[in-house]
């Protein structure tokens, strides 16, 4: 039987690599409480005897699409408390020691964008679209991706993707260095799993050491950035534009902002 992790996530060993599935399908959107459960179940494998390397994939059409602004009942969306719990376990995320391939299909949007930046790697199928939309939200970039973004794809690329809020194709992540390699749908799994077994056929206390001194302070650096990202998003979370933000993106168009 499969470890499971609260409703949504359980993990599986293939040999030296933990292969982590969310399972909330259509599009595995964020929550506290998965992202506390993704986080225990990473602890987990950090501390799991023989596991090297992980893969984090998701059930569904989208790798994971961000909150449910829609929804009124998501923790996320409802309020800045739970932005609060949320970025809480961001940090937990970016504080694990294994390295982690993500296998992107579909939308990673947001939040969800955030939660593909915890790996260390991308793998996506060519109809993955990568956005950080805020701005059609009337709203402040989050989940720590003011620093992760810009240090993986260069300022002037990020600046693009937060102020325009456009979906990037994977194929334009690829040249960008937001995805590490494309491949058919049907094979990206399979791809994620050899990356991941490459890594984990290596000396494990050497890639542990060499993966810190590559990353340096990035959990203390997120930790920072979402503090900072919080106080803007709570300003912006009681304007009339965030409100007509969620409102035209619930309808599918483009919001008339009215800059109040």
């Amino acid at each position: 039987m499969k470890p499971t992790y609260g409703e949504h996530v359980s993990v599986a060993m293939d040999g030296h690599v933990a292969v982590v599935t969310i399972d909330k399908p259509p599009h595995n959107f964020v929550s506290v409480a998965l992202m506390r459960d993704l986080a225990d179940a990473l602890e987990a494998v950090d501390g799991a005897h023989g596991g090297r390397a992980a893969v984090l994939q998701a059930a569904g059409k989208s790798f994971c699409a961000g909150a449910d602004f829609a929804s009124p009942d998501d923790s996320v969306a409802s309020g800045m408390g739970g932005i609060t719990a949320l970025y809480e376990q961001a940090v937990r995320l970016f504080s694990i020691e294994t390295p982690i391939v993500a296998a992107v299909q579909g939308a990673a949007i947001g939040a969800g964008l955030g939660l593909a930046l915890v790996a260390d790697f991308r793998v996506a199928a060519p109809e993955a679209r990568f956005s950080a939309n805020f701005v059609k939200l009337g709203f402040h970039p989050g989940f720590g991706l003011t620093h992760t973004l810009p240090r993986l794809v260069g300022g002037q690329r990020a600046n693009l993707m937060f102020l325009t809020g456009r979906r990037v194709k994977a194929e334009d992540g690829l040249a960008w260095g937001l995805v590490d390699e494309v491949v058919p749908a049907e094979n990206l799994r399979a791809a994620a799993l050899t990356l991941a077994r490459e890594i984990a056929e290596n000396a494990p206390l050497a890639v542990i050491s060499t993966r810190k001194t590559l990353r340096g302070q990035l959990a203390q650096d997120v930790r920072a950035q979402t503090i900072h990202e919080h106080e803007q998003q709570t300003i912006l979370r009681a304007t009339d534009d965030f409100q007509e933000g969620v409102r035209s993106v619930a309808e599918r168009r483009a919001g008339n902002f009215s800059g109040r």
